[in-house]
Parts: structure tokens; C-alpha cells; sequence
């Protein structure tokens, strides 16, 4: 492959490899966009702009540190094609297609890091954008796989060495493979032998002049080869009667998805807003006020100088970094996180103390939660409502969730019992109760929920 170009440049030089051949011609690796888009003049490197509005000034990528990445990102800060008030949002390969995904079910443009072979050019009408020869080569960012070997290899086995000549992939083949795999979550060996039976012509191609071990023809020796011995027994039995987990838990996310598009996309704009407008609010003070404001609450909090500096000097660092404003997106994150957790694990909190079969139903989910890391929610969250702050924001509430529930319920529940019986007696109603008596009583233990919430 090109990205390893690099790697086998000594073993070339030194001629302990031997390049055989190409094995797979055309390959592509460049940005792309969905067919309609296309259509709609979306079609070169040079029009991505005048969709900026469309696009929300974003390209979608994979993995941090990737190479198409980078190419990406020197593009934008190089402002290439008017693109320097782009952003590239970066997450990992099946984050960007279930973005994708979403932008091709409601028919909105979206422009990404794309390649072929890739099941992802038969489960989208896709077109490769032109134009962008100086950033990611020509021809798409074409390129040529190779078959290499070690000196002398094909030499000492040449029925091998034929072998390996003859092999030749097409784009389709290898995308059709990796679907089987990736998509289907078929094993690799049932994966191939279900395309090679499908494909006999390619097998004939492979096995051209190739022998087997006792001077047959391979082409000839296969036609008429047995099929394997079938494995008996209970154990065989129970295997192959697998249950369908996962086509049925694939087939309930597909009618989620399909079923519950304005239900998710409402959810999402009502926290982005949120997020966006906490964020829009601290962008509207300068940066030295916010500080100086930031390092007066930490003295107030702490009566400490040494804390209060240490505060001031780390904005002040952050600042000097040019991190201010992913700065103030997180904060916003946290704050609006923090919020949203306490509404919603106070209120079950109160609930749970009052009920003992409810907490005793809550106790395993709570365990579960807080088992479970973060990274987990984010899976589901990213199917559902796309790439941003909002699978972040959510991920993070259901597992920060069970502290201030936990903790509510303690409160709660430790309220003395004479307190109780004091406001009964004086005629105080289940409400008053608890406005008047537990919450007051309780408002230590719960405060204490507030910074385990924004953890």
C-alpha cells in the first residue's frame, strides 16, 4: 500500500523483497459526498464552500492521528478552496458512517473522508469529489496494492510464486468481502469460501497454472473435490441453531432509527441549544474578566492564595495555548451536563427514599451504570443521534446519574424521624414535608452529588 511505502523502502534497497506484482488497481482514498449532493453541484474540491451553510462548515473524518486526517487538517489551516473557517470533526470509522448515515436518510449534504474498497460504496450512492489532486494525489488519491514476497521466494516455491502472480482483486470483489465481514459479521473463512463459490471465474484466474501437490491441474483437482466432512454432535447442532441475536437487535435499531427521526433530531436541538447558548454566553465575556471572575469563586470556595493563583495561572496557560475556546465548549458541556442530572436524580432520588421496592428495582441499573464506562453509552448515542456534543452530553449524564440519586436517597432517608413526626403532628402535608423538613435536612448530602455529577 502507499502508507507503507515508507516501511519497505529499506527492504527495496537492500533487495530483500521482491514486488511481485499489483494485485489491486484503482483504489481510491479522498473526500466524497452523497450522490443527491453531487447532483446538486457538490462535485469538486471547489464547491465545497459554497455549500458552507448546508454543511454547517464541517467534514466528517476518522480516527484522530489518521492519515487522511492530517491531509485534511493541513488543508483547512493552509485555507485551501476558501476552507480555513471549516472545522473537521474527527471520531473513528463507524462514527463517520453512521453520520453518514443520518445525512443520507433526510437528504442532507455531508462531506467525508472516503475510500474505496469499503462496504460504504455499496451501502451509499457515493461520488468522489475532484479536484483535490495537491492534497490527497490523483486519480482520487489513487493507488496500486502490491503482492510482495522475499528474495528468492518464488524460486523455491514456484507453484506458490504462480499462484501469487495470478492473484488479482477488483474493487467491487473486496467491498463485497469486507460487507460480508464488517456488515453481516460473517467469519472470514465463511466470508470467502461464500464469495469464491459465487465468483468461479475469479478461482478459475487464481489457480491458472497452478498445480497440486501431486502434479494435477488445481482448476481441475477442485471441480472435483469433495465437499468437507460435516461435524456431528449436540455441540455442532447447538452452533449452527444459532439464535439471531444480532440480525434481530440490527433489524430494532434500523426501525428505531427509521421511526424516531424527529423524536432524536428534536432531543438533539433542544441540547445543542442549550450547549451552544451556555457556550455563546461565556464567549460573550473577555477572557480576562471570566479569569479573574473563575479565580474570586475559587477563593470564596477555598479561602486559599495558593489555589486561587494556581487557577489564574492554569487559565491564564490555557489562554496562552489557544485552547480558550474548546475551553469554554467543555465548561459548557460539564455545566449543562451537571444541570441535567440533577434534574433528573434529585427528583428520583426523593422518589426511591420514599418508595423502597422502586430503589431496590433502581439499584442493579445503578450498579450497572456506574460499572460500565462511559465509552459504552457512546456507541448506542452516536447511532442515534449523530456525531457532536449531544451523544457526548448524554453518555456522560447516564453515567454521572446514579450519584445523585445514590446520594439524594441517603439524604433523604437519614432524615431524623422525630423531624418527620414533629411536622406530622403539627399537620404539615407530604409536600410540605418535604420542602420544609427533608430537603433542608438532607441539602448537605445532596450538594455532595454535585460534584460527583460533573465528574
Amino acid at each position: 500500500m502507499p502508507a507503507q511505502e515508507a516501511d519497505r523502502k529499506p527492504y527495496d534497497a537492500d533487495g530483500s523483497v521482491v514486488v511481485i506484482g499489483p494485485n489491486l488497481v484503482g483504489a481510491k482514498y479522498t473526500l466524497a459526498v452523497p450522490a443527491y449532493a453531487y447532483a446538486a453541484g457538490l462535485k469538486d474540491f471547489s464547491d465545497i464552500h459554497r455549500f458552507a451553510a448546508e454543511l454547517n462548515n464541517s467534514i466528517y473524518g476518522i480516527e484522530p492521528g489518521n492519515d487522511g486526517n492530517r491531509l485534511v487538517l493541513r488543508m483547512l489551516k493552509q485555507n485551501e478552496f476558501g476552507l480555513g473557517d471549516f472545522k473537521l470533526v474527527e471520531s473513528s470509522e463507524q462514527g463517520e458512517l453512521a453520520q453518514v448515515e443520518r445525512a443520507y436518510r433526510s437528504k442532507q449534504p455531508i462531506v467525508f473522508l472516503a475510500w474505496e474498497p469499503h462496504p460504504m460504496n455499496m451501502r451509499f450512492e457515493l461520488k468522489y469529489l475532484s479536484g483535490g489532486d495537491e492534497v490527497f494525489g490523483p486519480n482520487f488519491g489513487g493507488a496500486t496494492i502490491y503482492t510482495v514476497t522475499r528474495k528468492g521466494y518464488s524460486a523455491e516455491c514456484p507453484n506458490i510464486g504462480r499462484l501469487l502472480t495470478n492473484l488479482k482483486f477488483s474493487l467491487r470483489g473486496e467491498s463485497e468481502m469486507m460487507a460480508a465481514i464488517l456488515d453481516r459479521h460473517e467469519a472470514p473463512d465463511i466470508a470467502a469460501a461464500a464469495w469464491l463459490k459465487a465468483n468461479p471465474t475469479a478461482t478459475k484466474a487464481w489457480l491458472d497454472g497452478v498445480l497440486t501437490f501431486d502434479g494435477r491441474p488445481a482448476n481441475s483437482a477442485l471441480s472435483r473435490a469433495a465437499a468437507p466432512p460435516r461435524l456431528g454432535g449436540f455441540e455442532h447442532w447447538v452452533i449452527s441453531h444459532k439464535i439471531p441475536v444480532g440480525e434481530a437487535m440490527t433489524v430494532a435499531i434500523d426501525t428505531i432509527k427509521t421511526h424516531g427521526t424527529f423524536l432524536f433530531d428534536g432531543i438533539s436541538m433542544v441540547i445543542r441549544g442549550m450547549v451552544n447558548g451556555v457556550t455563546a454566553a461565556l464567549r460573550m465575556l473577555p477572557a480576562p474578566a471570566l479569569i479573574v471572575a473563575i479565580a474570586a469563586l475559587a477563593y470564596a470556595l477555598r479561602r486559599s492564595y495558593t489555589l486561587t493563583a494556581f487557577v489564574a495561572l492554569a487559565l491564564l496557560f490555557i489562554l496562552n495555548q489557544g485552547y480558550w475556546l474548546a475551553t469554554l465548549e467543555t465548561l459548557s458541556l460539564v455545566m449543562v451536563a451537571t444541570l441535567a442530572s440533577a434534574a433528573i436524580g434529585v427528583p428520583l432520588g426523593i422518589a426511591a427514599a420514599h418508595r423502597p421496592r422502586l430503589f431496590a428495582a433502581l439499584r442493579p441499573v445503578l450498579d450497572l451504570m456506574q460499572t460500565l464506562p462511559t465509552f459504552v453509552y457512546l456507541i448506542p448515542t452516536l447511532v442515534l443521534f449523530g456525531l457532536g456534543v449531544v451523544p457526548g452530553l448524554i453518555s456522560t449524564v447516564i453515567f454521572a446519574l446514579p450519584a445523585p440519586i445514590r446520594l439524594t436517597h441517603l439524604g433523604i432517608s437519614s432524615v431524623p424521624r422525630p423531624l418527620i413526626e414533629a411536622g406530622e403532628a403539627f399537620g404539615a402535608t407530604p409536600m410540605q414535608l418535604l420542602w420544609k423538613i427533608e430537603l433542608p435536612s438532607a441539602a448537605s448530602t445532596i450538594i455532595a452529588a454535585s460534584p460527583s455529577a460533573s465528574c
